[in-house]
């Protein structure tokens, strides 16, 4: 026996294997259908500085 057979053997039952423990993932799970509505006082130019400064904390 020559090690091109063995390790195709090794191989063909890890994969029968690994067949027989795959679940299903349901990817829609958490969908919401809804809407989502946010009020604010601060200007676009106010919140893109704040989103800014996030960013800039974030890289800190």
């Amino acid at each position: 026996m020559g090690f091109g057979s063995y390790d195709e053997s090794e191989q063909q039952q890890q994969t029968a294997d690994d067949e027989e423990d795959v679940e299903a993932v349901n990817v829609h799970e958490n969908d919401h259908d809804g809407q989502l509505s946010f009020e604010s006082n601060a200007s676009t130019d106010e919140l893109v500085s704040q989103l800014g400064a996030m960013k800039d904390d974030d890289e800190e």
